[in-house]
């Protein structure tokens, strides 16, 4: 029989049988609603739990149960939510992070994994998951050989299951394309998605850069090489639609502020941009406080809200409100919009990750490419 987890931190001297039951017979962290109590085993001075959150405090301590080596702590976490989180450990003077050895669900990104705590009411889309019944669509090595870098470049690229060269198809190009692949899922993506007729067909390079702060912080050297050579070469080696509205460039973080900049720079080229967390910094008053990273991006922002011209028809935009840039991206819709651009901005219960901008892919790719599925006439 589980113990309620109320009742086993009510126990006033739980034996070590008790806690071994107690763990046995429950998922963790324990969901209750809004409230979600996190758990950990093992000797140490203290304990906290580190989120990666805006505007949740940098560590909550754990309390330890009288006379066990368990530790817990509760936070106040709203349906539908999703976040990503470690533990402090300090022991012996030393500190430690470490994700959650009770709770299986991890999330991987360029530095490592993190453990997730999924609110009542957060389910990871099934359009996310491979499926046996979906076929695969296929990848190529292309290189570009970049005068604005002065050297070779590879792209992926991935052609759609049932690809025909007797067809012509969009294009989508995607910054920081690998981590999308890896952390995305962007692939299982794109193949479901066309399997169930939501998007058409699309062509897909995937670009990466050797120093994506420099080189998608407002730097013309990347707008001529995603904009004259990467798509010259996809246009000769593909079978491409040639129309803007069937072009998109798509990137999240710093990616999303290359390709507004590279966008920006062209006006035309791309009339579709699917922009995630965008980097999106300004200052109306006084510096801005996001580092020295954030300079060359905050000047190019000032611009293009001095001037923001007409870098595309459609922007979607997505953002976690639990994101530091939640303004930055709410500001950018009113801008664009002034334009008489067209503007859809989705917003979720997550942070600043990979997971979160894989959960919105779907929303993002179909209403700027939308499939027969999606063809509804009323």
């Amino acid at each position: 029989m589980t113990i309620p987890l109320k009742t086993f931190l009510q126990t006033a001297e739980p034996s070590p049988a008790d806690v071994d039951h107690f763990l046995a017979g429950n998922r963790f962290p324990v969901v209750e609603g809004r409230k979600v109590t996190f758990i950990y085993r093992g000797e140490a001075d203290a304990v906290n739990l580190r989120c990666w959150v805006a505007g949740f405090a940098a560590a909550q301590p754990f309390q330890r149960l009288a006379g066990t080596d368990l530790w817990s702590v509760s936070i106040d976490l709203a349906p539908g939510s999703r976040i990503e989180y470690k533990f402090e450990v300090i022991a012996g003077g030393q500190s430690q992070l470490i994700v959650d050895p009770l709770n299986p669900v991890l999330a991987d990104d360029p530095f490592g994994a993190n453990s997730v705590c999924q609110a009542e009411g957060y389910e990871r889309p099934i359009w996310t998951e491979e499926r046996d019944d979906v076929r695969q669509g296929s990848w190529e090595q292309v290189a570009v050989d970049s005068g604005a870098f002065g050297e070779r470049r590879n792209l992926q690229v991935y052609l759609p299951a049932r690809f025909r060269r007797s067809r012509s198809y969009p294009l989508l190009i995607v910054h920081d394309g690998s981590d999308y692949l890896r952390y995305a899922q962007l692939g299982v993506v794109l193949d479901n998605l066309t399997h169930d007729l939501e998007i058409p067909p699309l062509i897909v390079a995937l670009s990466d850069s050797p120093d994506r702060l420099t080189e998608y912080s407002g730097d013309r050297r990347h707008a001529q090489f995603i904009c004259n050579e990467v798509l010259g070469v996809m246009n000769d080696r593909y079978p491409l639609i040639d129309d803007s509205r069937s072009r998109c460039l798509m990137g999240a973080s710093f990616g999303a502020v290359a390709s507004l900049h590279a966008a920006w720079l062209n006006p035309g080229l791309f009339d579709r941009l699917l922009l995630q967390s965008g980097s999106f910094a300004f200052s109306d008053i006084g510096r801005h406080q996001r580092g020295p990273a954030f300079d060359p991006v905050v000047a190019f922002i000032n611009r293009f809200r001095e001037s923001p011209g007409h870098p595309s028809k459609k922007v979607f935009l997505s953002c976690g409100l639990y994101e530091s840039l939640i303004f930055e991206n709410r500001s950018m819709v009113l801008t664009l919009q002034q334009q008489s651009i067209e503007v859809l901005l989705e917003e979720a219960r997550d942070a600043h990750n990979w997971e979160n901008w894989r959960d919105r892919l779907r929303s993002g790719l179909t209403w700027l490419f939308p499939g027969p599925a999606w063809m509804v006439y009323e």
